[in-house]
């Protein structure tokens, strides 16, 4: 059933074929489907909608009750039903611009700048130009598009072009076509991935619950010390002003093989700047390898259980946007280290290294890293810069009592991030399988439920 012309305007969609990995190509790739499967144009099957961005000259168009999805928002929640966004516009900005209101279940694709990225809105919202969205109508369930698109990740990123930025252009995603089966299958692969999904999403919320219990008991127990490093106000009876340096027993870099990382896809884990998004919370798309050889020759940079990592290095020109994450042994490889860009830091007792997370992650210590922040073309945190960061140490006893409360939170948020990673290592194993009819739903539904016991 066609769902209407696309909207997007611009040229019309190209007549060459790059046959995708599975499911998805652009033009027909003329290959012989899964039985029950057929090659279907999407545009018959789903609205092909662009994205825009209001003036950011004009207030009135921002800050607004419509959720407005960009490139950060995708590379955050990338496979995830998302619920709010960084920025919002108004109905005046969408009024006055080319950006549009998408329906709930518009799956959005980002094409330029980070390729390949997936998310479906769960409530109405409006995206960047970087995106190309799409409206399901009923020969497609959304949230099987959502799974096929991400299964592709690989090959959007060669259906794009360009030397500086590699986008993919509309003329590709109109000639997109799709192999599906019937709708009842699409249902039932959907509900078997969807399931998984959700369990990653409870075990996210119960990270987070507990991550910001942690916050609002730390700001409430440091607000004062805090307010001295914002505003230089004195600090509380019983508390000192000290350099990190002094309260800190190691602080270290990693390293990589000459000749960088690119050529190993096996070995042991290294975490890069890009990998380092929080507490427990990292991008594990972009991990690279080191030989194992050179694991066990590496005098600096292996990780050890509830290791502190703080972004160095990295980023878009004249910017720093430092991260801090604390990390829990064996999660999620029993063994993995750090490159160059990332710092490992341990603090020395009495303090502990659940205060000095919470400590490095506040918003006046996080700003004061931005401020020391040097370098054009690669804006980063020196060594120095990092030991002479101010923390405030309070009276004998807090950090032991914080710190009793801490762990076993911080400990619930580390198991259920690997728990995660473990239910979303099955689903990429099985979207492949299910996508191309080599797996049918009830194997896959054995398979969930032997990995839940």
């Amino acid at each position: 059933m066609t769902r209407g012309t696309t909207v997007t305007g611009g040229r019309p969609a190209t007549t060459g074929v790059i046959p995708g990995r599975w499911a998805l190509s652009v033009g027909n790739p003329g290959t012989q489907p899964p039985a029950g499967f057929q090659w279907t144009p999407l545009s018959d099957l789903a609205r092909l909608e662009s994205g825009h961005t209001p003036s950011r000259r004009v207030l009135e168009y921002w800050n607004g009750d419509i959720p407005w999805i960009g490139i950060r928002d995708a590379t955050e929640h990338h496979g995830r039903r998302i619920h709010s966004t960084r920025e919002s516009i108004t109905e005046a900005g969408i009024r006055n611009s080319s950006a549009r209101l998408l329906p709930a279940d518009t799956v959005c694709l980002s094409r330029t700048a980070s390729v390949g990225y997936v998310v479906t809105a769960a409530v109405p919202m409006a995206t960047s130009q970087d995106f190309v969205n799409w409206v399901c109508g009923p020969g497609l369930v959304a949230r099987y598009l959502h799974y096929l698109l991400m299964a592709e990740q690989d090959s959007i990123r060669r259906f794009a072009h360009g030397t500086t930025h590699q986008t993919v252009y509309f003329p590709e995603a109109k000639a997109f076509w799709v192999c599906i089966p019937p709708l009842s299958e699409q249902r039932a692969i959907a509900e078997v991935l969807g399931g998984l999904d959700d369990k990653i999403e409870v075990n996210d919320r119960t990270r987070c619950s507990g991550v910001d219990l942690l916050r609002t008991l730390f700001r409430g127990l440091s607000a004062p010390a805090l307010a001295q490093v914002a505003e230089g106000d004195p600090l509380p009876i019983g508390w000192r002003l000290d350099r990190l340096e002094s309260v800190l027993g190691v602080l270290e870099t990693g390293s990589r093989p000459r000749g960088g990382v690119s050529g190993y896809s096996e070995g042991v884990p290294s975490l890069g700047a890009e990998s380092v998004l929080g507490l427990a919370r990292y991008d594990f798309s972009k991990t690279k390898y080191v030989p194992l050889q050179y694991f066990k020759e590496m005098r600096r940079g292996i990780v050890q259980d509830r290791d502190v990592l703080l972004y160095k290095d990295g980023g878009r020109p004249g910017e720093f946007e430092p991260h801090v994450s604390l990390l829990g042994e064996g999660f999620p490889f029993p063994q993995f280290c750090i490159n160059e860009h990332v710092y490992r830091l341990r603090a020395a007792a009495p303090l502990s290294q659940e205060f000095l997370f919470f400590w490095l992650s506040s918003d006046p210590v996080l700003e004061e890293m931005r401020r020391r922040g040097t370098g054009v073309a690669i804006p980063g945190l020196n060594s120095t810069a990092v030991k002479d960061l101010p923390i405030a140490l309070p009276p004998n006893g807090v950090i032991e009592k914080f710190s009793a409360v801490a762990e076993p939170l911080v400990s619930l948020a580390l198991k259920s991030s690997k728990e995660s990673r473990a239910l979303a290592q099955l689903r990429d194993a099985l979207l492949p399988k299910l996508l191309t009819g080599a797996l049918r739903v009830h194997d896959a539904e054995s398979l969930v439920v032997e990995e839940a016991v």
